[in-house]
C-alpha cells in the first residue's frame, strides 16, 4: 500500500514514504531534496537519463530539477527525504552563491547517516534545536560531496518567462502574451522552456500553483482558501493535481501537519 507522512520544523520538510504502484508526475521542487532509499530501487527520470537508487543510495536534487519517481519493480520502495528551502541551506554553509549538486546519486554512510537523523527527529516531532544542530551536522557531511558552483544559469529568457508564470497563477498563463513580451514564436518558447527546465511551461505554471497552495495550506491550515487563492476548480481538481506531486491529496497533507 502507498504511504506518504509528511512533518515539517526548523524551516524543513521531511517525508517517509512507502511506494508500490504510485508514479509521480514529472514536476520540481523550489527546495533542495536529498533523501535516503530504504527499500528497494528508486526508478526516476533527471534532465533526460533514468536513475536507480538502490538501497541505501543517497538521492540530490536541485532545486527546480525536473523528475519523475516510480518503484523500479513491484517489491515496491521505502525511502525518507528531506526538502530544504535554497536560502536555508546557504545560510548553514555560509555560502552565497546557489550551489548544485553535480551527481544525482552518492554512496556514502555518513551522509545517509545524517539525513536519516534529521529526518527521523523532524518525523517524530522532537525539538526545533535538535533538529537544527542535525541540520548543521547533515551540511558538514553534504559540502564534502561533489558539489559545484558551476553550472548553467537560467537563460535571461527563461528568467522573464518564469516571472511572467509566477506573477498571476489564478489564471492559465496566455502564451501569445509571453511569446509576444520575449519575441520568439508560440513553438520556439516552448521548445526554449523544456530544453532549459526539463518541463513544458505549462507543467511549470502548474507546478507553481501547486507549490503555492501547499505553502497557503502550510501557513492557514485552510484547503477551501488554497483553492480560491490559486484558482483551482474545486477542492476536486486541487487534490489531483497536489497528489501527482507529492503522493497525497491536500486533505490528507494538512492532517499530517495538525
Amino acid at each position: 500500500m502507498d504511504k506518504f507522512i509528511y512533518k515539517k520544523s526548523a524551516g524543513i520538510t521531511a517525508l517517509a514514504a512507502s511506494i508500490t504502484d504510485f508514479t509521480y508526475k514529472k514536476h520540481s521542487h523550489k527546495e533542495y531534496a536529498i533523501g535516503v532509499t530504504l527499500r528497494g530501487i528508486q526508478h526516476y527520470n533527471l534532465d533526460g537519463s533514468l536513475h536507480l537508487s538502490y538501497q541505501n543510495g543517497v538521492m540530490l536534487f536541485n532545486p527546480e530539477q525536473a523528475h519523475d519517481g516510480m518503484a523500479h519493480d513491484e517489491t515496491g520502495l521505502d525511502y525518507v527525504m528531506l526538502y530544504i528551502e535554497p536560502q536555508l541551506l546557504l545560510e548553514v554553509i555560509e555560502k552565497k552563491d546557489i550551489i548544485r549538486f553535480s551527481n544525482p546519486i552518492v554512496y556514502d554512510y555518513r551522509l545517509k547517516q545524517g539525513i536519516l537523523s534529521l529526518s527521523n527527529a523532524i518525523l517524530s516531532e522532537k525539538d526545533e534545536a535538535l533538529c537544527s544542530e542535525l541540520l548543521l551536522s547533515l551540511t558538514d557531511n553534504l559540502i564534502q560531496t561533489d558539489l559545484s558552483t558551476d553550472y548553467k544559469k537560467d537563460n535571461t529568457l527563461i528568467r522573464k518567462a518564469k516571472d511572467m508564470l509566477h506573477t498571476n497563477l489564478e489564471t492559465i498563463p496566455k502564451l501569445d502574451e509571453i511569446c509576444k513580451e520575449l519575441d520568439l514564436s508560440k513553438f520556439k518558447f516552448i521548445r526554449l522552456f523544456k530544453t532549459h527546465t526539463g518541463i513544458s511551461p505549462y507543467q511549470y505554471f502548474l507546478n507553481c500553483k501547486i507549490e503555492y497552495a501547499k505553502q497557503l495550506i502550510e501557513k492557514n491550515r485552510d484547503i477551501h482558501s488554497a483553492v480560491a487563492e490559486c484558482g483551482f476548480v474545486d477542492l476536486t481538481h486541487l487534490n489531483k493535481h497536489f497528489k501527482s506531486v507529492y503522493g497525497t491529496t491536500a486533505f490528507e497533507y494538512i492532517s499530517h501537519l495538525n
